[in-house]
């Protein structure tokens, strides 16, 4: 989970009143600790901050701080601890131990598989599947990783220790740990030398004394000197993020897995430069046209390079090294010579020129993979059917009142009918009872079951005939109306009453500020958290995600500003939801007034 760099969302101290709740909750979870373990970890007097953050897969998590290093994080609701605990605490956790080299697995992202499992001599540790687990290597008990356990230690048994162990949340050396002072394992004796390996058998001295403590040292400098390594080249600046293009066929023939780990040592400072870089090429190549020239530069970011950021990740110049986009084009203008900007008018700059035959900009490959927008247009994942609008029918269900007239063809209370087909049974109704007026055919005449379904207690005695159309409206009009919904390749839904519109709506928050509501995506098919992303990566302002008060499973979607225009182009463009299904696109902000 903390393999790749999180974003933290705030940072605040922990209430008094929280503080005793948190040991509560920590008294819940972890039984064996006393209070004066309870009292260490979250002492009355030392200042604890929460820090709210979000994985590199959009997973919130909140994280408990001491003395600036993270202590416990809790994910859906459900608390563990960190390796700095684990070093304090080794037997907070059943402990899993495996050998030295598949720590630097478990560093890269993987989970602990059974075959990697040594057995103690007293057995496996009695866990349940989804149990909080800990594990360790050989030799030393103080415990390198955190997870949970993927089955039972009866089912670990049975299936012949085969298959996934641990489902690993958090490591030594990843991202939560290196949020915290980034000290190393204490070296812990360990009491039981007696292991066996994944098949029963033995392990000998010899063999397990190539595995001393200083293996997990070892895999550290790895980590370290492989970290270096890409620091070194990002230092280089532009040829070494993107434009050795010219070496492809060389770095196609590397290892792939030896790039990842290298590009998950970069610093975020250093990812940020890269993808500022690659969204600038790429916008280059693939989105701006000759015919666009001049072209503003904040149109040129907000419109190609935004639209170029891969998905899950957000493009926040804020972040790289260069802070301003008019830093970053000046470096391209004059150290690359890729764009020429210029300032055309008094503040605004514009890129007045590109030079489309630059060798690096020329030897950039396009990367295959979408944007962000596009994702979420084909379902937000992998195997999902593309996104298209639901079909959406305004149906009509037979009242008690109405049930008489519809009695020949056996349309029971509760029956729903499409108009037109209502508008052919009355139809037949009228011409089968001969109720057409023999002297004007515009009008038919009122039978006692028309007069009992149709007509009010006033108009008994006054009203002997109704023109076609004032007919039809009095039968709709007497019935309930309902609503359908059919999503490809899924049973239709039919409800009462009139289908809730898109709603959006724009609220102040504190002082002059304006954000952009949206509700009702569910009832169109559309997932919030994926719009909500869309919108992010669009308009690059924060989200967040409310459950809506007084409905079951609705979200509210929250954009910092009046996004009410950028909102109804991503619902009507994008999922083609027809105009008629969104309230509120008449909020949006007049040109040339400020959001």
């Amino acid at each position: 989970m903390f393999a790749k760099p999180f974003r933290v969302k705030s940072n605040t101290v922990l209430k008094g009143s929280d503080r005793r709740k948190l040991k509560a909750d920590l008294s819940a979870a972890f039984p064996s600790l006393s209070a004066d373990d309870l009292s260490e970890l979250a002492p009355n007097k030392e200042e604890i901050n929460v820090v709210k953050i979000y994985a590199h897969k959009g997973e919130a998590v909140t994280l408990y701080v001491l003395h600036k290093n993270p202590l416990f994080f809790e994910l859906e609701k459900r608390l563990y601890p960190t390796v700095y605990v684990l070093w304090c605490y080794p037997a907070l956790l059943p402990v899993f131990r495996t050998w030295a080299p598949v720590l630097q697995k478990l560093i890269g992202g993987a989970d602990l598989m059974l075959p990697g499992v040594l057995m103690p001599s007293c057995g496996l540790p009695d866990v349940k599947q989804g149990s909080c687990c800990a594990v360790a290597i050989v030799n030393n008990r103080a415990p390198v990783a955190i997870g949970q356990a993927a089955m039972s230690s009866a089912e670990m048994h049975s299936s012949g220790m085969k298959g996934r162990g641990v489902s690993i949340l958090h490591t030594y050396m990843d991202y939560l740990w290196a949020f915290g002072d980034k000290s190393n394992p204490p070296s812990l004796q360990d009491d039981d030398d007696d292991v066996e390996d994944a098949n029963g058998e033995p392990c000998e001295v010899s063999q397990k004394e190539e595995y001393k403590d200083d293996d997990v040292g070892k895999c550290v400098e790895e980590q370290q000197s492989s970290g270096d390594t890409v620091e070194d080249q990002a230092c280089c600046g532009f040829e070494e993020l993107s434009l050795t293009e010219k070496e492809e066929d060389k770095v196609e023939s590397s290892n792939e897995k030896s790039e990842e780990t290298q590009d998950e040592q970069k610093t975020p400072q250093e990812e940020m430069d890269a993808l500022l870089l690659q969204c600038f090429l790429h916008a280059l190549k693939s989105k701006v046209k000759r015919s666009e020239l001049p072209l503003l530069t904040s149109t040129f970011l907000r419109n190609h390079m935004f639209t170029c950021c891969p998905s899950g990740k957000q493009l926040d110049i804020k972040k790289s090294r260069y802070k301003k986009l008019s830093k970053f084009l000046q470096v391209m203008q004059q150290q690359y010579c890729l764009v020429q900007v210029k300032e055309l008018t008094k503040g605004v700059e514009s890129i007045v020129e590109v030079d489309w035959k630059n060798p690096q900009l020329r030897s950039f490959s396009v990367p295959e993979e979408a944007g962000v927008e596009n994702k979420v247009l084909q379902g937000g994942g992998e195997g999902e059917a593309p996104y298209h609008p639901p079909e959406i029918t305004t149906l009509y269900s037979v009242s008690a009142r109405l049930e008489p007239l519809f009695l020949d063809t056996n349309k029971r209370k509760g029956t729903t009918m499409h108009p037109a087909e209502i508008r052919s049974i009355v139809t037949d109704y009228v011409k089968k009872n001969e109720l057409v007026d023999e002297n004007n055919k515009n009008y038919v005449t009122i039978n006692p079951t028309l007069c009992d379904c149709l007509l009010e207690k006033s108009e008994y005695q006054e009203v002997e005939s109704l023109k076609w159309d004032d007919l039809f409206s009095r039968t709709l009009g007497r019935m309930q109306e309902c609503y359908q919904v059919v999503f490809p390749g899924q049973a239709p839904i039919v409800k009462k009453g009139h289908i809730e519109p898109i709603d959006i709506s724009v609220a102040s928050r504190g002082s002059n500020k304006k954000v952009t509501l949206i509700k009702n995506l569910e009832v169109y098919g559309l997932d919030p958290a994926a719009v909500a992303t869309a919108l992010q990566h669009r308009v690059q302002a924060s989200t967040v995600l409310q459950l809506l008060p007084g409905a079951k499973d609705r979200v509210l979607v929250q954009i910092q500003g009046n996004q009410v225009h950028q909102v109804g182009s991503l619902l009507l463009d994008q999922f083609q939801i027809p105009r008629k299904y969104i309230q509120g696109l008449d909020k949006a902000p007049k040109s040339g007034k400020k959001k």
